[in-house]
């Protein structure tokens, strides 16, 4: 069974977190249910960049990020190479580590 881990993040998850999850799950949905409470503004539809988040370790497991996924990814804050809005990456058979960035674009909180 596939384990995240969260790296310390101030507000949502400040001692940092280490779960195991089921593959096929999305990393927001895992995060969710271990109570990291992650921003996902737009219901996890890929229609927002609320839930991005940096794949320290791991990246390589998911499956590529697709057009409307790159889309909405340029629109995060912080973008690095190993990002994804973590309401598309689906858990596979590797360990994740994940860092949530310092800020997010909420538009609709804004």
């Amino acid at each position: 069974m596939p384990q995240i881990t969260v790296l310390p993040h101030k507000e949502l998850c400040p001692n940092g977190a280490r779960f195991d999850v089921e593959p096929g799950i999305s990393i927001c949905d895992a995060l969710l249910q271990h109570d990291v409470e992650i921003e996902h503004a737009c219901a996890q539809v890929c229609a927002c960049s609320t839930c991005h988040v940096i794949l320290r370790e791991g990246f390589d497991s998911l499956e590529p990020a697709d057009d409307m996924e790159e889309d909405m990814l340029d629109k995060a804050w912080g973008l690095e190479p190993v990002s994804r809005l973590s309401c598309q990456a689906v858990v596979a058979n590797k360990n994740l580590v994940v860092e949530i960035p310092k800020y997010t674009i909420n538009l609709a909180k804004e």
